[in-house]
């Protein structure tokens, strides 16, 4: 897990050319024997910087529900993309982060005395994988 850094860099998300540098989000990419990519990703900020990291995390999962709309869910029903994001504070309690699809938004509950830590795996098909790193400037 690395220190969240912060910086002020991005583009919106109705630009023809999107491409949003990722602050707090550093992705490790593995791929399994079928060819479905996982990122996985953790930071850990203090509570003045929960609202940039969840505006990182919600402008991630809004893009992926919006270009590939209708597709969330298990990859083995033949669904292109899927996530996991989980919260918690520095005594390893479970913090609430749920994003709703419908709205574009994300709520992510801050620790009240520390850091809260957020983990976000992705997993995707090699379409999804493709246009993820495009969009997000990641490398393969």
């Amino acid at each position: 897990m690395r220190e969240a850094r912060h910086r002020h860099n991005g583009v919106p998300l109705n630009s023809a050319q999107y491409a949003m540098a990722l602050d707090y989000l550093e992705f490790d990419y593995s791929e399994d024997e079928e060819g479905t990519g996982t990122w996985d990703a953790m930071a850990s900020v203090k509570a003045e910087r929960v609202p940039a990291l969840a505006g990182e995390i919600e402008a991630l999962l809004r893009w992926a529900s919006q270009k590939f709309a209708g597709r969330q869910g298990a990859l083995e029903d033949g669904n292109d993309w899927d996530y996991d994001l989980q919260a918690q504070d520095d005594d390893g309690q479970p913090l609430s982060a749920r994003f709703d699809r419908a709205a574009g938004r994300l709520e992510l509950q801050a620790s009240a005395t520390g850091r809260t830590t957020v983990s976000l795996c992705l997993s995707g098909s090699t379409q999804f994988g493709d246009a993820l790193r495009q969009a997000f400037d990641l490398e393969a």
